[in-house]
């Protein structure tokens, strides 16, 4: 088993395997169809964001070149800042703190993990389930 980083890019393959094969997919069909998580899916989708494989059109994900980069990238900036600034953040509290969504949070993520900048470790305490800090 790989570093949670390593499995955010495996989880992007799962992703992009999927619509390879099926085409266009809804949201719901698609996390049902990889047998991904909620946090999982969203740092699989910010990761092909940042390669610019994946695009999201009513509802619907498709390969293909990225129409919402900008966003996530400028998400992955503030998310960035706030690890900067603290150093190291638990999965409940960066979505607050970046003013962010937990999926703009979790692409964001996916996002800055792509760039190689951020880790990310399993923790154990009731509320947080993922801890990240800057590289």
């Amino acid at each position: 088993m790989g570093t949670m980083v390593e499995n955010f890019g495996l989880n992007a393959g799962k992703i992009w395997k999927a619509l390879e094969k099926y085409g266009p997919l809804h949201k719901n069909k698609l996390m049902k169809t990889t047998g991904l998580k909620k946090e999982d899916f969203y740092t699989a989708i910010g990761w092909l964001a940042k390669e610019n494989k994946i695009c999201f059109k009513e509802s619907t994900y498709c390969l293909g070149e990225s129409n919402f980069d900008y966003d996530v990238g400028k998400d992955a900036g503030k998310i960035w800042d706030v690890l900067y600034n603290i150093k190291e953040m638990d999965d409940v509290y960066l979505p607050k703190l970046a003013g962010l969504s937990e999926e703009k949070t979790y692409c964001a993520v996916g996002w800055l993990a792509k760039e190689g900048k951020i880790s990310a470790k399993k923790i154990i305490p009731k509320k947080a389930r993922i801890k990240f800090e800057i590289k």
